[in-house]
Formats: C-alpha cells, sequence, structure tokens
C-alpha cells in the first residue's frame, strides 16, 4: 500500500534557504576570488601575519578541497585550502583571517568556542543516535509505550543538533568580525576592499543560518511524525 509521508513539506523552506545561502557562498567567493588584494598578500601569508601580531602558538598547513579550510582547536593547527592558502584575492584573504579569528578565539579562552567545543562529543552521539532510536520506537508504534518512550527519546537527542547549530552561530559571526577588524586594523585591506572582505564572510555566515533552520524543522517533522501516529 502506497504511503505518502507528508512531513516532508516541513523541510521545504530549510532546503530553500539552504540552496539559496550555498549558491550566495559560491557566487561570492568565485567573484572576489577573482579580485586580488592590493597588498599581495596570500591566505597563508594573511594568517601568518595576523598570528604573529600577538604571537598565537598556531601551525598552518595545505588540506585538499574547495572551502574547506578551518581552525581545529584540537591541535592549534590552520587548514587552509589551496585556492585560499595560496591565492592573494580578495575571497582568499578573508577566509585566511576569519579562521585566524578562530584561534585569536582559542587563545583568548573565548566562551562560545570554549562551550561549543565542549559540547561536540555529546552533540555527535546525540545527533547520531537520534534517528536509529527514533524508528525504532515508529517501528513499535505509538500505542506502545517502548515505542512513545523511543520515539520521544530520539526526538529529545537530535535536539542537540540544533542546539549545536545555534551555539556554532554566535561563534562564526565574531570569528568574521574579528576577521575584518583586523583586516582593517593592520592594514591588510583598504577600505573598499574590506567591503568584498564583508560581503564573503556574510554570504558563508548564511550557511550556518540555513544549518540552523534545518536542524530546527528536522525537529519539528519528528515531532509532527510522533504526532501523527499517535
Amino acid at each position: 500500500m502506497f504511503f505518502w509521508d507528508w512531513t516532508w513539506i516541513i523541510l521545504i523552506p530549510g532546503l530553500i534557504v539552504s540552496a539559496i545561502a550555498q549558491a550566495k557562498v559560491t557566487s561570492a567567493f568565485n567573484a572576489y576570488s577573482r579580485i586580488p588584494s592590493r597588498s599581495g598578500l596570500t591566505g597563508f601569508e594573511t594568517a601568518r601575519r595576523l598570528l604573529a601580531v600577538r604571537n598565537v602558538p598556531v601551525t598552518l598547513h595545505s588540506i585538499s578541497g574547495n572551502l574547506t579550510d578551518h581552525f581545529d582547536p584540537r591541535d592549534k593547527t590552520i587548514g587552509l585550502s589551496q585556492p585560499v592558502g595560496n591565492s592573494s584575492s580578495l575571497a582568499a584573504v578573508a577566509v585566511a583571517a576569519h579562521e585566524t579569528g578562530h584561534a585569536y578565539q582559542d587563545y583568548e579562552g573565548y566562551f562560545g568556542l570554549k562551550f561549543r567545543n565542549a559540547i561536540v562529543p555529546i552533540c555527535n552521539f546525540a545527533t547520531n543516535a537520534a534517528w536509529p532510536i527514533f524508528f525504532i520506537g515508529l517501528i513499535f508504534g505509538a500505542a506502545s509505550q517502548y515505542g512513545v518512550v523511543l520515539m520521544n527519546l530520539g526526538i529529545l537527542f537530535f535536539s542537540f543538533s540544533l542546539v549545536f547549530s545555534l551555539v556554532t552561530l554566535p561563534v562564526e559571526f565574531n570569528a568574521s568580525h574579528r576577521a575584518l577588524v583586523m583586516l582593517k586594523e593592520n592594514q591588510m585591506l583598504g577600505e573598499d576592499e574590506i567591503k568584498g572582505a564583508r560581503r564573503v564572510l556574510s554570504a558563508a555566515a548564511m550557511t550556518y543560518v540555513a544549518a540552523s533552520l534545518m536542524a530546527f524543522l528536522n525537529l519539528l517533522r519528528l515531532i509532527a511524525i510522533r504526532d501523527s501516529r499517535s
């Protein structure tokens, strides 16, 4: 018997926002990747100089992929992709400065980053366990006491993914703010160039907003599935 799961409709707004956010970040990065910074600094040189300003003990290294740049607080490293680390474009400088902003957060003991790092193991476990637990409960059925308990437990576990997404937002916004301030104070970019860097980082920030929205809508969907089976 054919069964149509209407709850997929709940995810449509999130899918649209995610697609728009991804298109914007790709468009902004590609556009400003074609505009060289007047300083001529590459992504690696930008990060290296900004780290040296306060002697932040972080190691730089090259990684594969595109827009895979990240700061790892576990081993105090910044990984820059080839399009960022070896390029002197406005986009490359902005992304490198953003990752350096995360390194500064770690160095200064920024609460948001410390809290996010602390909940990573819990959130990863809970999120990975959420769907299997929920659907086992769904198999038992809402009429079963075990089914209701397992579905509720799955919903509770999945809520950790939303918590993590929401905690990530201020951390990312703060890193971007730090990046723009550092680039301006250290005269690595001019006023007109700062505008371009801000567009790149603002577009990237939208992907985190979209991720939070998707986590929220997925949580609503699980609740709707549970209630529809009651």
